[in-house]
């Protein structure tokens, strides 16, 4: 892919945009805050949006990013990113949501699982409660395996298997999904407490041994029907999540 080298001013404006999260593994480089009018309801919510990237070059010179970049096809993969409402950095309370992609959930709708509903959901919550942050995995798809063998495994659903079966007869865990990049971007943007909207006790765990304060949970549950009755009872009985109204340590 051809590329040429950027405009002073053009490095300028992206300079002032772009932050350095030094990792383990490299660095995240974090991009935001952008404008970003969300159709939620049929009402215009205006969120900050950020989008990260992670490397292994750790770098201040972001030119050297960018040209490394353009010779990529980042189109081929998808990267992660941050929906901020409100005064995320000083409110003393911030309602948080980290959110696996679902592609046939989010995108079409689909009723198999509840993944669409907990999206659009948790980013009403978020603006009525008036401060939060709705992080969106790239990289979780169908609990880590990626989108063709959750394709593979609503195959084996549509067979008698239930979700955890199918990932397990695919040779996958149950749910392989790490949260490290978002927890390091989650304590760039804020040090407070958050109260994170979740089903399931493992997200919680996760930002609690990673040291993040934490002020309690909200359950998201809704959407039940037909087609997606067994999905979730097997969330409950063999992933371990939390029904309506259930309590986790610490809470």
């Amino acid at each position: 892919m051809l590329h040429a080298k950027l405009e002073p001013e053009v490095l300028e404006v992206l300079k002032g945009k772009i932050q350095m999260i030094k990792t383990d593994e490299g660095a995240i480089y974090l991009v935001g805050p952008i404008n970003l009018p969300v159709n939620l309801y049929g009402e215009t919510v205006v969120f900050q949006w950020y989008c990260w990237l992670s490397q292994c070059q750790v770098t201040e010179n972001y030119q050297e990013i960018i040209d490394k970049l353009s010779s990529e096809n980042l189109a081929e993969y998808q990267q992660s990113s941050v929906l901020v409402y409100g005064d995320f950095e000083n409110a003393e309370d911030a309602l948080i949501r980290m959110h696996s992609i679902c592609h046939t959930g989010d995108i079409f709708g689909s009723k198999r699982c509840d993944c669409g509903f907990q999206l659009k959901q948790s980013m009403q919550n978020i603006a009525d409660h008036g401060t939060g942050a709705l992080f969106y995995l790239a990289n979780h798809e169908g609990r880590g395996i990626g989108l063709f063998s959750k394709a593979m495994a609503y195959v084996l659903q549509e067979n008698g298997y239930d979700t955890v079966e199918a990932n397990e007869s695919l040779g996958f865990v149950d749910d392989s999904r790490n949260y490290d990049d978002a927890i390091q971007v989650l304590k760039t943007l804020r040090t407070k407490p958050v109260k994170l909207m979740t089903n399931n006790p493992k997200k919680l765990e996760a930002l609690q041994n990673a040291g993040l304060p934490i002020s309690g949970r909200e359950p998201l549950w809704g959407d039940k029907s037909e087609y997606n009755e067994k999905y979730l009872k097997t969330k409950i009985k063999r992933s371990g999540h939390l029904e309506e109204g259930g309590t986790c340590p610490n809470d």
